[in-house]
């Protein structure tokens, strides 16, 4: 047992892992969980996050096994992993294994973790737990399920439990990434914003145990927590629409697939010239018409209602990205001196969100008129052009 302890503890050393323990209030079961971690390794952070109980006289009696980083005051489970992430870059650790400190999660599967960075390095791991099994509350299924939904509709990607603490996150990879969260909802943003950095999440199953009713500790605030959860979703929602998958599908545009985009778009036989022709045209009305933050949503929305193109009306919505944004403002505030009779004198070196605030009457009518016209020019435009294509191949 000793030397199956010990290769394991070699192979942390190889991997360049630790663990991290975020604690907070945990006295009845964080002796244990140090104590069952250090048969495994000895390379351990555990981060009191200013507990008020006994822990920090549990953790005295490890100070020379582990490395202890204090706050003085809680500031919350987000702000304790990235502390703890933190202390290990400067340990020269490039993984970490989370597990939290309320005896729920088994240190026997850190085997497992290291297991899977072995076969797919740099990825993040999540333990999924069985949610099925004796004692689990049903908050948290439901809370569990809630959050997977909304992972998949950021990230594209389908996890079975995206709530689990028990983590490998690749650190060194993602100390570029810029947080704000800072309590229990970091774990949504952290495996949000790893997959947008092109960082792999996958998982792996992992054991669980649900103390019963009272011996069952948990800082979480359904409430409160549950707030402030919905409205990270919301902004990591609007944040994937506005800008991830719009960049993720632009970066396919290379010059030698973007005449085999057109050829399956444009020029199959399947999908009418109509319904090609209106795709551009609600497109390009989304990419104008003056609702930033929402434009792409919408299109995407307007495209699933009216079952257009959505790939054309994706790329066609674009028209707003940064190289044309100046000539779509310039456009839209030209089109609204000539419909508001105020002149505004502008050129693209003076383009400022100020200039663009104080002529926002003109720039707002100008939009809309422009996004409606330019809809109906590139729509009847795109729709003669295949036309006559259609016709001389025929």
């Amino acid at each position: 047992m000793g030397e199956e302890m010990h290769l394991l503890n070699t192979r942390f050393a190889e991997t360049k892992c630790c663990v991290i323990i975020p604690t907070y209030n945990n006295q009845k079961t964080l002796r244990q969980v140090i104590e069952d971690s250090l048969r495994y390794t000895n390379k351990i952070i555990v981060v009191n996050d200013g507990a008020t109980d006994s822990t920090k006289q549990i953790l005295e009696n490890f100070n020379s096994k582990i490395i202890i980083v204090e706050h003085p005051v809680n500031a919350g489970k987000g702000m304790a992993l990235r502390n703890g992430f933190k202390k290990a870059l400067e340990l020269g650790y490039e993984y970490a294994i989370t597990i939290d400190s309320d005896g729920q999660h088994f240190p026997s599967d850190f085997e497992h973790f290291l297991d899977k960075i072995k076969e797919e390095p740099g990825s993040l791991i999540i333990g999924a737990r069985n949610m099925n099994s004796e004692n689990v509350p049903g908050g948290s299924s439901f809370g569990n399920k809630f959050s997977n939904f909304w992972f998949k509709v950021e990230t594209g990607i389908k996890l079975p439990d995206t709530q689990s603490g028990y983590r490998l996150y690749p650190i060194k990879r993602l100390q570029k990434s810029r947080f704000f969260c800072t309590r229990f909802e970091f774990e949504i943003e952290v495996i949000v914003k790893a997959a947008w950095r092109g960082i792999p999440v996958t998982s792996i199953p992992v054991k669980v145990y649900y103390a019963k009713g009272a011996d069952r500790v948990s800082h979480f605030r359904p409430t409160k927590d549950f707030a402030r959860i919905s409205v990270l979703n919301t902004y990591l929602v609007i944040l994937a629409f506005a800008w991830y998958k719009p960049m993720r599908f632009l970066k396919g545009f290379t010059p030698a697939n973007i005449g085999s985009f057109i050829r399956k778009h444009f020029f199959n036989k399947e999908e009418s010239i109509g319904k090609k022709s209106m795709s551009v045209a609600v497109g390009i009305f989304f990419g104008i018409v003056p609702i930033w933050g929402y434009q792409l949503v919408s299109a995407i929305a307007a495209a699933y209602l009216l079952r257009l193109n959505k790939a054309i009306v994706i790329v066609t919505a674009n028209i707003s990205i940064p190289p044309l944004l100046p000539f779509v403002l310039i456009g839209s505030v030209r089109t609204g001196e000539l419909f508001t009779g105020k002149e505004v004198n502008l050129a693209l070196r003076d383009i400022s969100l100020e200039t663009i605030r104080l002529n926002l009457y003109t720039y707002i009518v100008g939009a809309c008129i422009l996004s409606v016209l330019l809809a109906i020019i590139m729509g009847l435009f795109t729709f003669v052009t295949l036309s006559l294509i259609r016709r001389k191949k025929g």
